[in-house]
């Protein structure tokens, strides 16, 4: 093997170690935050002014916006990695689960009648357990500690029962702006810095 070559398998190996170090999936946080706190918001607002049954039925926007957003932002991942890592797919499995358990606990609550009582908690914990096991998953201690946060803050809703249950909706939003969109920003910066220093 003359140097040039061993030159390119040392470059080629560089390259590869680099670009395994640089995790992918920064807007997936975000597409999910915003869709879901903007109709978890008008959904609040909506009850406050008509207090109508169909109100409660807003959130399903949030799967609506949130899933095609999430399939842009994966293929658009994919095409610029053209792979996807065990943990990469471990992390995406876990939030297609914690997605579906929370469509089908809405939809399930709404016909049982204990939506007011219980949903906002359900999905809080539900978000905050994504949260949390994606940040232990790529050792990105903001999301882990946000969400710690985010569950211990899901439990408030259960306060705002009977006339009051609206205002489990702004609770919602908190918790999605503590464990959606804060390390969503965050952890998009980090793998922007990222890419950056395998570039380089």
């Amino acid at each position: 093997m003359t140097t040039t070559d061993e030159l390119s398998v040392i470059s080629q190996i560089r390259g590869e170690v680099k670009g395994n170090r640089v995790p992918t999936g920064e807007n997936l946080f975000l597409a999910w935050g915003y869709p879901t706190a903007f109709f978890l918001l008008v959904e609040f607002f909506a009850l406050i002014l008509w207090d109508k049954i169909w109100c409660s039925w807003i959130w399903l926007g949030i799967p609506l916006v949130g899933t095609p957003l999430m399939v842009y932002f994966l293929n658009e991942d994919y095409e610029r990695t053209h792979r996807r890592t065990l943990d990469q797919n471990v992390i995406l499995q876990m939030w297609i689960f914690v997605g579906f358990l929370s469509c089908l606990g809405g939809v399930t609550m709404g016909f049982a009648g204990v939506f007011p009582m219980l949903y906002c908690t359900f999905q809080g914990l539900l978000v905050s357990f994504g949260c949390l096991m994606t940040g232990l998953i790529l050792h990105f201690r903001p999301k882990t500690v946000c969400g710690i946060f985010g569950s211990a803050l899901s439990f408030v809703s259960l306060f705002f029962q009977g006339d009051l249950w609206p205002w489990q909706l702004l609770v919602a939003v908190l918790v999605t702006i503590l464990t959606l969109i804060i390390p969503g920003h965050l952890f998009r910066h980090y793998v922007r810095m990222e890419r950056k220093l395998a570039s380089l």
